[in-house]
């Protein structure tokens, strides 16, 4: 890793290599692929989507969850209901859902069935939970964005109560906290740090991994601030790039090694992302200003999932999107814990 040149030198998506898989679509924030090809994208009606390589497509809904009813209404489809937001695989294959709407970890297995494994955390509740990533030890590591309700109020500067927890043999515990709306966590190849994204931040930061599970040495990765946009999905190559989506700004950026950033896709909505941006440092920003700041190819881009049998396609995922754009990478992705042999 990190040996040569890096095959991102000169590299940005060709627009009209873009293709596109899945329909109608509700919400695909979150997109797990296998090795066989199939994908499961996070579904705002409850549940996941199934997506097989010759494109059948099938809702595995849960079954024991409150149904989310979609409505065209901001409130309601981002604070009503089961909304399931980050996806992991459980190490028999069940699914770990971070549910952004019920503000619980839940697990599903492959037929429907559904359960709660964690929604207090200290004998409170445990907040707006938005990401889950199981490790080589089947670790979960889980991220909550904030504790203010309703969430919104805390899209702004200065807000610092997301933190990081931790679910293993030992139970749950919050291992690292004053993040600005912590959402994606990924681990490098050797799972030596956890980088940790803080979308409200602008930023991403990475803390040293302990044998025990604790958290040490946080610093920033990369630039600070990113740049135009919120920082929200991010998944590493095999030589070590992190690529992040900047969502709002639609934009797919990469940050190499050496912390330097690479644009490798960019769709934003210049005028209603500039608008948001000045609204959003003052303080003000508000949900219509958000919705306006979106692009066209994947609307509110959240999310950079490597598949393909050679880890070379790179699918996005979307908040707003309806399919699931995708194009070759040169260079595969870093293979997730489910990718790799047991």
């Amino acid at each position: 890793m990190s040996a040569g040149a890096n095959p991102l030198d000169g590299f940005t998506v060709d627009r009209a290599a873009i293709r596109y898989v899945g329909r109608d679509l509700q919400r695909p924030e979150c997109i797990l692929a296998e090795p066989d090809g199939t994908l499961w994208a996070a579904d705002a009606r409850g549940g996941v989507m199934r997506i097989d390589p010759d494109g059948t497509q099938m809702l595995v809904a849960q079954q024991s969850n409150a149904r989310f009813g979609a409505t065209g209404d901001f409130e309601a489809r981002f604070t009503q209901g089961t909304l399931p937001n980050g996806l992991a695989f459980a190490a028999n294959g069940d699914f770990l859902i971070a549910n952004f709407g019920t503000d619980a970890l839940e697990v599903m297995t492959r037929d429907g069935r559904s359960r709660t494994l964690h929604d207090t955390i200290d004998g409170k509740p445990i907040g707006k939970v938005n990401f889950v990533l199981r490790d080589s030890r089947d670790r979960l590591w889980l991220t909550i964005s904030t504790r203010i309700n309703p969430w919104t109020a805390a899209i702004k500067p200065g807000i610092t109560d997301g933190y990081v927890a931790l679910a293993d043999g030992r139970g749950l515990r919050v291992v690292a906290e004053g993040f600005a709306f912590t959402n994606e966590v990924r681990m490098d190849a050797n799972e030596e740090w956890l980088y940790i994204v803080e979308t409200t931040g602008k930023r991403i930061s990475r803390m040293r991994v302990g044998a025990d599970g604790s958290l040490r040495d946080r610093e920033v990765f990369g630039p600070e601030p990113l740049g135009e946009g919120f920082p929200d999905g991010i998944a590493f190559d095999a030589y070590g790039n992190l690529w992040c989506t900047m969502v709002m700004a639609d934009r797919l950026i990469a940050i190499t090694p050496q912390g330097d950033v690479r644009v490798l896709l960019d769709d934003c909505n210049v005028a209603a992302t500039a608008a948001l941006e000045a609204k959003f440092a003052r303080g003000e920003a508000t949900t219509e200003d958000m919705q306006r700041a979106k692009g066209t190819i994947a609307p509110w881009m959240a999310s950079v999932t490597f598949g393909g049998r050679d880890l070379r396609t790179a699918y996005i995922g979307s908040l707003v999107g309806t399919r699931i754009p995708c194009f070759t990478s040169p260079v595969p992705g870093l293979p997730m814990v489910h990718w790799r042999p047991r």
